[in-house]
């Protein structure tokens, strides 16, 4: 069985109020022309299919036209598309009934009694089992295993099997992700990769960003990552992964197609910080013919000028690359000579990180034993928190 496997569309994204409509676009006739060539037997769209639960008509417009044209480059193939966190559940199998006669299966909530409605059949070349993202608190004991007992009491031709799911797993690479810890990435909690089940040959993931195998000891956990970046910190390449899976029981082989997105985002300098006087000039360097989004990483003594926002904008104009944000970061203080943080700072700082400012000023030694006990702290707190929800 050949599967293209992506997840994270995030369709209706705007960023810094800029409208990524072409960029979308230009995504999804990428995805169509992979699927012509490709040829997979099945599509999966692994959750986050839009960034709002209340998508505007036009965006709905953009998936609907994409996915016809999806479905014309391969109509054999079926199109399994779940729900994420960023999906309405209920409003995503509003159309369920007519998206079938297109080979789109559309799956918003679990089916708790009912558990044939997750498991999509493909004749003679194997079995998805499409789950889409349920709060933890709302998925039964067991569950996965169950939709994988059924699929094995049905599988008597030994055919590839292929689970879904939108969900954090215990150790993924969440680089990217605002406000994330091995704990919540994204609002999500994290999952113990045992907690999914055993029996399947392929657990294509969503939510995840970084597109990475996680540890399984068969190489055949996955996120496929998203196809175009949402936010500047997701400076990775983005793709989708086409995974051929010969029989039940064997390694999948995964391929990542790199999706090229025709506006870009820039952070400049490219590594580390500059000054304001430094990230003025490489912006004013910047190509004038390179769409781009563009971020300045901008280290300052106090506060940035009050009108530097309007002098970068000033000097984008001509260009075709679009001004977004100053990251502005302070100096580290000299000890007890300690800065204030900006609320936004304080926001994007690590707790351990804020301890340490602290302990500076104050004179205070943060070795590595202070850190791992402030580390402890807060991972008996994170419990705490946890246990009572």
């Amino acid at each position: 069985m050949k599967i293209l496997h992506t997840s994270d569309w995030h369709l209706g994204h705007m960023l810094y109020n800029y409208d990524r409509t072409k960029e979308q676009m230009a995504m999804l006739e990428q995805m169509a022309r992979i699927v012509e060539e490709q040829k997979p037997d099945v599509f999966l769209l692994c959750g986050d299919v839009y960034h709002t639960s209340q998508p505007s008509a036009a965006v709905q417009t953009m998936l609907t036209d994409g996915m016809v044209s999806i479905h014309n480059a391969h109509p054999q193939m079926k199109i399994v598309m779940t729900a994420g966190n960023h999906d309405s559940g209920s409003k995503h199998e509003i159309f369920k009934t007519p998206w079938r006669a297109l080979g789109v299966y559309a799956i918003g909530q679990l089916e708790k009694e009912n558990l044939d409605e997750h498991i999509i059949e493909v004749p003679g070349k194997g079995y998805v089992i499409a789950v889409p993202y349920a709060n933890e608190r709302n998925i039964p004991d067991g569950f996965f295993q169950k939709l994988l007992d059924r699929v094995a009491e049905r599988n008597t031709e030994g055919l590839p099997v292929v689970l879904t799911a939108h969900t954090t797993v215990k150790g993924c690479d969440f680089t990217g992700h605002d406000h994330a810890s091995e704990y919540t990435v994204g609002g999500i909690d994290s999952l113990e990769l045992n907690q999914m089940g055993e029996g399947y040959d392929y657990l294509a993931l969503g939510h995840i960003h970084h597109e990475q195998f996680v540890h399984s000891g068969k190489h055949n956990v996955r996120y496929c990552g998203t196809p175009l970046a949402v936010s500047f910190d997701e400076n990775f390449p983005h793709s989708v992964s086409m995974v051929e899976i010969g029989k039940h029981g064997e390694k999948p082989n995964v391929e990542r197609i790199e999706i090229v997105n025709p506006h870009p985002l820039v952070t400049l300098p490219t590594e580390g910080l500059s000054s304001w006087e430094e990230a003025k000039q490489l912006l004013e360097k910047f190509p004038d013919d390179i769409p781009a989004y563009i971020r300045l990483n901008v280290e300052i003594d106090d506060f940035l000028p009050v009108e530097a926002t309007a002098e970068a904008e000033t000097l984008v104009k001509g260009k075709q690359c679009r001004f977004c944000h100053i990251n502005a970061k302070r100096k580290i203080a000299a000890q007890g000579d300690a800065k204030g943080l900006t609320v936004q700072e304080f926001q994007s700082e690590e707790p351990v990180e804020i301890a340490k400012r602290y302990s500076e000023y104050a004179g205070v030694n943060f070795d590595e034993e202070l850190e791992s006990m402030f580390k402890e702290v807060m991972d008996m707190v994170a419990d705490d928190s946890r246990n009572e929800k």
